[in-house]
């Protein structure tokens, strides 16, 4: 796709992770490979100019909704107030990003925010809870138990994230285009997959 097409008729990547699957590090390798910008910590950064915030200052806040998870308790209302400006701020950039230009957009519920957007292909990237511990013990060298523990405290808190700001309309398994299996088809495999699936609609837009 030329400069000129990519930002006529953007087609965006939406990646959903269940935690321990490297989604992000497929994410990166897909970008490698078609040539398009990849957003994660980077909507942080536009999103604390358009904030007039400090970039620590909004990556502790969306630390604590993406892995900690305090949005979600009673007792922290500063917090969770915060933190709901924050996505408030976040989706916008999302929906800009879908609307001007072809890349890949990993988690903060970007595929629910762009789920009107005709361009737009959702991926889920997954596998088995075992080998996703095993894939979370080995990087961080934590034992079994461990690892297992991580796994489902950090996917509760996805899962937690969607079932709030999308006011339970949304689950990190719904509306995806494209669910693609980590521990069958590997990093290269997943990339290939959805690579294929970007490609063939390019071709589509360009036809």
């Amino acid at each position: 796709m030329s400069d000129l097409e990519n930002k006529k008729n953007p087609v965006v990547i939406t990646i959903a992770r269940d935690f321990g699957a490297e989604g992000h590090e497929i994410g990166r390798m897909l970008a490698d490979e078609l040539g398009i910008p990849l957003y994660d910590n980077e909507l942080l950064v536009r999103v604390s100019l358009r904030a007039g915030e400090s970039l620590d200052k909004m990556a502790a806040y969306d630390e604590r909704l993406a892995v900690e998870n305090m949005a979600f308790l009673p007792d922290r209302y500063d917090a969770r107030s915060y933190s709901d400006k924050l996505f408030q701020k976040m989706s916008q950039v999302i929906l800009d990003l879908g609307e001007t230009e072809s890349c890949i957009i990993e988690g903060r519920l970007s595929d629910y925010l762009l789920r009107n957007n005709p361009n737009h292909i959702a991926v889920l990237v997954t596998a088995p809870f075992e080998d996703r511990v095993e894939i979370v013990r080995k990087k961080r060298g934590l034992n079994k138990k461990k690892g297992a523990k991580l796994v489902k405290q950090q996917q509760k808190a996805r899962e937690a994230f969607y079932k709030r700001y999308s006011a339970g309309k949304w689950k990190m398994t719904s509306g995806k285009d494209i669910v693609v299996n980590r521990a069958k088809l590997g990093r290269e495999g997943c990339k290939d997959v959805i690579a294929a699936a970007y490609r063939y609609k390019v071709a589509q837009l360009e036809g």
